[in-house]
């Protein structure tokens, strides 16, 4: 960890912190929410030991990023456009894509928008959302599951904030990272994280250390930069209209757990083996489904997640 190597540069308009290690073709690793460049530590080793360059950002409103206080500077034109920016400033032309995530929905979008800077992607947990003209993001989810539905309890400016600073915020790391939950996640008002249960103890693949980065880091950014990633859905849902039915055309390998909420979502399983996936992404090219893996795939599984990548990239 200590060969990691951590600056900041110029994007977008914003200051971008940037965690780096190795030589190489470049790998372009886009964390989730509520995560950092950390949640990629395993992989970061792992790439540059086999010869790439591995590059993991702190997204905007995250860690040591800048954060713009709006949440309508957050809608997935602008990440796209820092991490276009910020392939600009580092004089890389085209790189190998993994998203987890907000991550994953980022990279989704990248190669809608700029297919010409990605060899290959490969995208953890969240399968390829595509839009919906006739309802927006968050009201179709509204719709589905209800207010309680975390991203609608998300939406409203300091609620949430309120709420996570209600508990311990390295206990709020260990219930959001070694949930096991596979139900749609509820926030019920009134009682919010709090209805999320607390591990008995860390998994095997979580420690202390791991707990403490997160929630030292996030005591002092607070959540709402990450927040207004789901602010701004509906808002990319308005911006996005003219990629409606367009294609994901770069190389594509999808990841995720059996035990994912994001697999188990109404309708998931479906899209994704029964060819609506394929029709949106047709260079779709493995679908992988992990056994007793939950959300945090790329942390519960880091050295197979590091494998399936290694091995799919190189390829190209």
């Amino acid at each position: 960890m200590d060969a990691i190597e951590h600056t900041t540069i110029n994007t977008n308009g914003i200051k971008m912190h940037i965690a780096s290690i190795g030589t190489g073709p470049v790998v372009l690793l886009l964390h989730g929410f509520p995560e950092l460049w950390y949640s990629w530590r395993h992989q970061l080793l792992y790439l540059s030991s086999v010869g790439y360059r591995a590059i993991a950002p702190d997204l905007r409103g995250y860690g040591d990023t800048e954060s713009p206080e709006l949440h309508t500077s957050y809608t997935v034109l602008h990440i796209v456009g820092d991490l276009v920016g910020a392939l600009d400033e580092l004089g890389i032309e085209k790189v190998f894509l993994v998203g987890h995530d907000w991550g994953a929905i980022i990279a989704w979008y990248f190669c809608l928008f700029r297919p010409d800077r990605i060899k290959a992607l490969v995208n953890l947990s969240v399968q390829f959302i595509p839009r919906n003209p006739a309802i927006p993001f968050v009201e179709g989810f509204r719709s589905a599951f209800g207010d309680d539905f975390y991203i609608c309890r998300f939406q409203v400016p300091g609620e949430a904030e309120e709420d996570f600073a209600s508990i311990d915020t390295a206990e709020l790391f260990k219930k959001f990272l070694c949930s096991r939950r596979s139900d749609p996640p509820e926030l019920p008002k009134g009682v919010g994280v709090r209805s999320i249960p607390s591990p008995e103890k860390l998994p095997s693949w979580l420690t202390e250390e791991d707990i403490n980065y997160f929630a030292t880091i996030f005591k002092r950014t607070g959540f709402t930069g990450g927040l207004n990633y789901y602010r701004a859905f509906d808002l990319t849902w308005e911006l996005t209209a003219s990629w409606t039915k367009a294609q994901v055309r770069v190389p594509v390998k999808f990841i995720v757990g059996d035990l994912d909420l994001t697999y188990q979502f109404p309708g998931a399983k479906e899209y994704i083996h029964n060819g609506g996936f394929k029709k949106d992404v047709p260079f779709l090219e493995e679908v992988i489904l992990m056994k007793d893996t939950a959300h945090f795939i790329n942390q519960e599984r880091p050295h197979e997640i590091s494998t399936h990548i290694h091995d799919f990239i190189k390829k190209f």
